[in-house]
């Protein structure tokens, strides 16, 4: 039957409201059994809450004859056999046999969908909430795009004004030739980000000293810059009272400047790296959302599974993104549980290359270590598996198609050894004593996606657990990243809880 190859669901109901057809999609949908929903009455895939109004709606469609999307604008809720709700979206089609009504409903399950709007919603909300003023403008007009409330409230101009104005409107300091020299290493790729001091102008005419923190992105082609604003008001004040401390104490305040300032730059930093880092998948992710909407038969599955794939994967990236920053956390607070087991070393190296076997790009192969059988580790299990994924995502990452990617084991002393070998960019000379430092990133893989977080968390665990990783790196022919694991480590086992 044609219906039975349709992803989407299928029921038909007849005048009478009783179902006298489903597919399997519909069936598996809703979790019966194949023919189980035959003569049932259709109000039994629907919530109790919303049986009487949908009653007298389908006797209203019924009458009326006519085709009809439904869902737009709308929470429809469908209920599974067990009691589990779910979102979906309905398109109705009535049509008749043998002078007798029926409707054909078409049902897609919009679980995921929903998921990706509101993990949106949430990123947009942290954007908006924010309490430093953040602007996003044309790269080439200096024409505002979105600005959020936090930079609306100190300005005195709403979304609807600041959309009409430019960056200069702003700024009675910066003329438009000033802001093309600003932002030119930007464009030029000479640098990741511009810090500069200037004058915010509000709508009342009000003056306040800033700090700017401007960095290119991109909405889809569109080349846009995005500006974190410090208000930096209290900083210059404070500045000034230290200015007219008295001699004794001048050496203490300026050390007490110097923490604070460092403190500003390691949370710009880390704003700066939120705002680079989230930008492009969200914006992925929202693209995606917006096209879903266009793909509404069932030909189009494809392009619906290849958005929704998307979707997941950004998600995804965003949730490790996360799950770095909480393990820098725990980390810094040493609140970090170990716990040391054997384990067959070629279980968790399977399991590692399965996993990234998934990111592996087109052409490149990942060469699996020989003569691994029988080889048992005393080690955390799941530290070594968040080391080893991480050089191998690296690897995958910053290497070429069509190139391998080579795993080795060996025994060097009383350690296991265990290189990561790669044919990629390599690491500048000048850049390499920085590369586990947190934060650091290569300049020569600035336009690669990437945190500088990975390698900072591999180090400190290692440490941890009397285990090293080093690295040697050649530009143009590759690196090896390599873990030291003790053989014997059991005796070693750590619990770091303060």
């Amino acid at each position: 039957m044609f219906s039975e190859v349709i992803s989407e669901g299928i029921v038909i109901v007849n005048a009478q409201q009783q179902i006298t057809a489903s597919n399997k999609a519909a069936n598996k949908m809703f979790d019966y059994k194949e023919g189980e929903l035959i003569s049932k009455p259709l109000d039994i895939l629907i919530p109790q809450r919303a049986k009487h109004k949908h009653g007298k709606l389908a006797d209203k469609f019924m009458g009326e004859g006519k085709a009809r999307q439904m869902g737009k604008g709308l929470d429809l809720v469908g209920i599974r056999k067990g009691g589990e709700e779910f979102p979906l979206e309905i398109s109705l089609n009535p049509f008749k046999i043998q002078e007798k009504q029926y409707v054909l409903a078409l049902i897609m399950d919009i679980t995921e969908k929903k998921k990706a709007e509101q993990t949106i919603d949430y990123w947009f909300q942290i954007f908006d909430e924010s309490l430093n003023e953040i602007y996003v403008f044309d790269a080439e007009s200096f024409i505002f795009i979105n600005v959020n409330r936090g930079a609306q409230m100190n300005l005195g101009y709403n979304m609807q004004d600041l959309g009409k104005m430019s960056v200069m409107d702003i700024k009675p300091e910066v003329t438009k030739d000033v802001l093309e020299r600003l932002i030119s290493p930007l464009l030029s790729g000479r640098k990741e980000k511009v810090i500069f001091e200037t004058i915010h102008k509000r709508k009342d005419g009000s003056l306040y000293p800033v700090e700017v923190h401007l960095q290119l992105s991109f909405i889809g082609k569109r080349r846009v810059c995005v500006a974190i604003v410090l208000d930096i008001t209290e900083r210059k004040n404070y500045t000034q009272q230290l200015e007219n401390t008295v001699e004794e104490r001048t050496q203490q305040l300026r050390e007490a400047l110097q923490a604070e300032k460092k403190l500003n730059e390691l949370k710009t930093k880390f704003l700066s790296l939120v705002s680079h880092e989230f930008k492009t998948p969200l914006s992925s992710i929202l693209t995606s959302t917006s096209l879903l909407k266009k793909y509404t038969t069932s030909e189009q599955q494809e392009k619906r599974d290849k958005h929704i794939t998307t979707i997941k994967s950004k998600v995804r990236y965003l949730d490790n993104i996360l799950t770095d920053f909480l393990s820098i956390e725990r980390l810094d607070l040493g609140k970090v549980n170990y716990s040391i087991t054997s384990f067959p070393l070629s279980k968790l190296i399977n399991e590692v290359v399965y996993d990234a076997n998934m990111l592996l790009k087109e052409g490149q192969r990942i060469q699996y270590p020989r003569d691994i059988d029988g080889i048992v580790v005393e080690f955390d299990e799941k530290i070594m598996g968040l080391a080893l994924s991480n050089l191998v995502h690296n690897a995958i990452k910053y290497s070429p198609e069509h190139s391998d990617i080579e795993l080795r084991v060996s025994q060097e002393n009383d350690q296991l050894k265990i290189d990561v070998v790669d044919n990629g960019f390599g690491i500048p000379l000048e850049d390499q004593p920085f590369i586990f430092d947190r934060y650091f990133r290569a300049t020569n893989v600035l336009t690669v996606q990437g945190t500088g977080i990975g390698l900072n968390i591999v180090r400190q665990h290692m440490n941890n657990l009397n285990a090293n990783v080093t690295f040697k790196s050649e530009m143009g022919t590759g690196s090896t990243f390599t873990l030291f694991i003790p053989i014997n480590n059991k005796e070693n086992e750590k619990n770091f809880t303060g």
